[in-house]
């Protein structure tokens, strides 16, 4: 195997690990390499990005080699994590993330009338930070949109499919109504943050 095509391997290999990295031992098993091999190529990788001034850097962390943002364009990221798209929710998106999730796909209608108040500003924000889109048109007059959540809601909740949801209670009483819904919306506000 050429220098070029085995630091390639580990680019990905790194890139698919994620957090988690990688030992220099696990690589070597995968590649069916010597370990001190590993080492000379994945030092090389370091260099390599070092060189050219990526955005990223490879890192050894408790044993693991995995792939970290540079400390200096911290201030970046930062806007990136206050933009719209990465801000908290209110408690009326809360809410309406909430129906959409277990009732799509769902009309603002039909939010609206779940909530008792009016929605559309709640599903403007959850749209403009990709937890909720369109997805399709229910038949009948008007037409009215259909709302579903998206791949970033199930990734930002750690989920493979909605059927991974916690389950709503069946049998509700309406005094333990209001005690049910607060214990559901404080699962979402630790996830995501409330404005």
């Amino acid at each position: 195997m050429e220098l070029h095509e085995m630091k390639a391997i580990i680019e990905g290999l790194l890139f698919v690990t994620g957090d988690e990295g990688m030992t220099i031992e696990q690589v070597a098993e995968i590649l069916e390499l010597e370990k001190v091999t590993v080492l000379e190529a994945i030092n090389d990788l370091q260099a390599n990005y070092e060189q050219d001034h990526r955005g990223l850097q490879i890192v050894q962390i408790a044993g693991a080699f995995r792939f970290t943002t540079k400390a200096e364009h911290a201030d970046y990221f930062k806007k990136l994590a206050s933009s719209p798209i990465h801000s908290g929710l209110s408690q009326a998106s809360l809410e309406t993330l909430a129906i959409v999730a277990y009732k799509q796909p769902i009309t603002r209608v039909d939010i609206d009338e779940i909530r008792g108040v009016k929605s559309e500003k709640a599903l403007q924000s959850l749209s403009s930070k990709l937890l909720i889109k369109e997805i399709g048109r229910a038949p009948g007059t008007g037409r009215p949109i259909l709302y579903g959540t998206t791949k970033q809601f199930l990734d930002h909740f750690g989920l493979k499919q909605l059927n991974e949801l916690p389950p709503l209670p069946e049998d509700i009483d309406e005094e333990s109504l209001d005690d049910e819904a607060d214990l559901f919306f404080k699962q979402f506000e630790e996830n995501l943050g409330v404005e």
